[in-house]
Parts: structure tokens; sequence; C-alpha cells
């Protein structure tokens, strides 16, 4: 369902890989943002009432055959508009102003000198290092429009009407490459969109708890319960709106973490929790299986099995409960179309179909930093809410090769070496997620004065904001030395330590 709210701005994605970053950066500045496909009809622009409107960046040239544009009346709708980089020059385009290809590219650092501090510069320094990332440059500034800033290589580098409240910038305020760009968002949608900064974690906690009482009524909602984040914060959330309509099921699928099942037992005792031990079956159907997505499948089949079976016993239910995120929706209605699959998500939005189940998702608005907020308001222990992600499939895809006993205990030991020295060292909230990986060989070493032929793991450690990009973390020697000596002196079994240096892209954040 399509959400309005009193102050929004709209971020048309035309393609840029920092689409995502503008309506974070939007959103820091407590104000929900939104992103929709450049081609959205301008009557259900209009329908939204936004405060604001931002257009993106973009791999286009304007002046191309089938070149992403939107309909030009959107400058009609009296609402203020910030173009940024292929923003600027669609403002260029559409409005009566020329664009060409530029004689000399600007990628990276250029210094900005502002020919005009009002509004979107007010209060910054006369001159600005700003990131650019642009082949084409605007060349003839469209009627009713003045130059605001330039930079040696762009004539015009930043332009306004200030009548029609329409702004263009050349170069990337979201990234933080360029100084004081957080301040110009800022003076974009309070000084120029006039908002008051009202989108908090309460006011989202309370907006939400209205949302499931109106949409849930007297029916039932069951919820896969994970321990993770996203999870619990929904049925939190959930449970504070509908309270005993709500039935959380945690299935143990022998795939966790070491005294994880423990742990979330205890953790959401109070959220009408059913546990629903079926490791022995799970790990049945993975015997011999080492292709990843196989083993993916096989998780996803089991578990909806064992789901079923839950749900069947609760009775009549009406709803499915699911801790989406705002960037699964955003990859779901990317300005080109979903991405390329790299690999299979293990979620239980496979359900609905086969159970009939109509969807809650109380967090399809929120980036994870604001899950993780919501959460705090609710009450949830720190504990839950700062615990890495961790995979549906769980170590299943963190041991490549075959899943075995012997092959989870000795995985499950090194890893909780591992998140022990991050916590004690005091890295483990300065990193986005860390694991290690059983790999599929044995190695030679020396243990003593005796010859050893044993299992070698991988540590993998990364930082990012929200798993999209990730890059590896730069951890102490020390602590990496400490973490080796403690897994090989008390893990049996292992007697190699490597730590993975690859960032994603190219790499994905799990191995499998």
């Amino acid at each position: 369902m399509t959400q309005t709210y009193e102050e929004m701005i709209l971020v048309l994605d035309f393609g840029s890989q920092y689409t995502q970053l503008i309506a974070r950066r939007i959103r820091e500045k407590n104000v929900y943002c939104e992103i929709i496909p450049y081609n959205r009809p301008v009557e259900s622009i209009r329908a939204r009432a936004p405060r604001g409107i931002v257009l993106s960046g973009g791999p286009s040239s304007v002046y191309t055959e089938n070149a992403p544009k939107p309909d030009a009346r959107l400058f009609d709708l009296g609402v203020p508009v910030l173009g940024i980089c292929y923003g600027l020059q669609l403002i260029g385009d559409l409005l009566g102003g020329e664009v060409d290809r530029a004689a000399h590219r600007e990628y990276g650092h250029a210094e900005l000198m502002i020919d005009d501090a009002m509004d979107l510069f007010h209060g910054l320094p006369s001159n600005l290092n700003v990131w650019m990332s642009h082949g084409d440059h605007l060349t003839q500034i469209p009627s009713g429009f003045q130059k605001m800033g330039h930079t040696e290589n762009a004539e015009i580098a930043a332009i306004a009407d200030r009548e029609r409240r329409i702004y263009g910038i050349q170069f990337h305020p979201e990234v933080v490459h360029t100084e004081h760009g957080d301040r110009i968002l800022e003076n974009f949608v309070t000084r120029i969109c006039g908002c008051t900064r009202q989108w908090t974690a309460e006011h989202f906690v309370e907006s939400a708890i209205r949302k499931i009482r109106d949409q849930v009524g007297k029916g039932k909602v069951i919820c896969g319960l994970s321990g993770g984040v996203d999870s619990a914060v929904a049925a939190a959330l959930i449970h504070r709106a509908v309270g005993d309509q709500l039935t959380s099921v945690f299935v143990n699928n022998g795939l966790l973490r070491k005294n994880e099942a423990d742990e979330v037992r205890r953790a959401f005792s109070d959220l009408n929790l059913v546990y629903a031990d079926a490791s022995t079956d799970f790990l049945k159907d993975l015997q011999g299986i080492v292709d990843p997505e196989q083993k993916r499948k096989a998780i996803g089949k089991r578990f909806i099995d064992v789901f079923e079976k839950e749900a069947r016993r609760i009775g009549q239910v009406d709803y499915l409960a699911q801790g989406t995120l705002y960037p699964d929706v955003i990859e779901s209605v990317s300005t080109w179309g979903p991405s390329v699959t790299i690999k299979s998500h293990h979620n239980v939005g496979g359900l609905p179909d086969r159970m009939k189940l109509k969807l809650v998702e109380p967090l399809r608005e929120l980036f994870k930093d604001e899950v993780r907020a919501a959460g705090k308001v609710l009450g949830l222990p720190e504990v839950i809410l700062q615990r890495h992600p961790f995979p549906g499939p769980g170590l299943a895809v963190r041991i490549l090769g075959d899943i075995t006993e012997v092959r989870l205990d000795l995985l499950r030991e090194a890893d909780a070496i591992f998140i022990e020295e991050l916590k004690t060292s005091g890295y483990y909230g300065e990193v986005w997620q860390a694991f290690v990986v059983l790999l599929p060989v044995q190695t030679v070493g020396v243990m003593g004065d005796e010859r050893t032929y044993e299992h070698a793991v991988v540590l993998r450690a990364v930082t990012s904001q929200d798993g999209m990009t990730a890059d590896w973390a730069k951890l102490p020697y020390e602590l990496l030395n400490r973490i080796s000596n403690r897994i090989i002196n008390e893990v049996r079994g292992v007697n190699r330590v490597a730590y993975d240096v690859s960032s994603k892209p190219p790499a994905t954040i799990e191995w499998e």
C-alpha cells in the first residue's frame, strides 16, 4: 500500500549508483524520503503531495535515443525540485537549455566556486571540494534560471529558478567526498521545501502501530522469527499493535550459531513464541548436497513444510508477517528493472501463494539503521538490535561442501571465538558483518612435533551501510593474530586461518 506522509521528499530514480544514498541522507535529516521510478505518472506524484522532488543522477545522456526522461509537467506541480548531475541536465534539456558532451570529463574531486550563496548554498564557504561524475555538461541555461556555481571544467555547475524553486547541481552532494554536501541537502529540504523534521523513530512506531491495527483488525498473524534484527523488530512492533493475535514461530534448522536457539527463546518468550526444533530433518535433507543453490532450495522447502505444520497447529491464520526492508523494495522497482539474480534468497516470501496469507510488512519503509532505532523505541535489548546480519540458510552457506554435524560444530566454535574477540576488543560494533567460513580443503601443519592435516577456515569482516556494497574491515594485525591463535589452539580440527580481503563488488559478503 502506498503511504503518504505530511512531510515527504520523492526521489525519481534515473539509474544512479548513488540514488539510495540520496534517500538515506535526506532521512538522516528526519525527513521521510522515498525512491520511485523516473516514469511514475505526474498524477500519481501529485497525489502523494510531496514537499519536494529530487531528480537523481544516472548513466545516460539526455540527448541520446531512449534516454530516461520524466513528464515535463513535473515542473508545473509547484513543488521544489533539485536535479543532481543527470538531473541537472534533464532540467536543462526539458526546460529549454542545451546539453552537450563535455570537452573535458569530470570524474572525482573538483573545486566548486559558488557564484550565488542564497538558499541552496546558504551558510557555505565560497569554494567547495565536490565529487563529480559526468561526461556531459549544460552549455546554455534555460530561461528564468541563473548560474549559482562553476568549476574549472564546467562553466555551469549549479543553477536556480527561484520563482519556480527549481535547482540543479552538476556534482553529487550525497557522497561523503563532497564538502558540506549534507548541508546542501539540508538547505534543500528545510529552507526550500520547508520540512520541519518530523520523521523520527518514535513517529514511525506510533504510525506503524495504527497501520497494523487498521490492516489486521481482529485477524491472526503468524511471524517467522529468526532472532535477527529485522524479524525481531517486526514481531515486537506487531505484538505491540495486536498483542496475542500474533504468534511468532522460531524454527531451529540446526544451522544456527553457537547457543543461538537458547538465546532466541529467552529473548522472545513474551512474544507468544512457538519453538519448532526441526534440525534433524534439515540436516537429513542436506546430506550429500554441496551446490549452494541446491542447499538453499532444500532449506527453503523444509522451512515451508515446518512453517505450514506449525500454522495448522495454531489454527486459522489470516496474515503472514515479514521483515522486508526498504532496500528490498527499491531493488524491485529499480529504473532498469530487477537486478540480475546473484543468488536466491531464503525468505518466507514464498509462503503466501501456497498458504493464501495476506502480508504484513511493517518495516518495508525502513533502512537497517532505522530498524534498529525503531527497535530501541520498542525496548528490544541491545544484544538483539546490534547483532550482525545472518543469512536465512544459516551456516549452510558458510560451510563450503558437505554439511555434517562435525563440520557444523567445528564452525560454530571458530565463529564464536571470532565474535567474542571482536566484542572484547570493541570492534564488533565497527563492522557490518563478521563470520567464519569453513573451506572444503585440508592443509598440512605442525603442532608440537607432529604433522597435522586439518581444516582451513577464513575470517570475513566487512564494513557497510546497508549491505548492498561493502569493504573488507581493516582489523588490527594484533587482533587477527589473537583470533587466529585461539581458533587453532582451541578448535580441534583447524590448523590454518586466513583473512578475506575482498570487497563487494566484485565479491559478495557471504561466500555462497
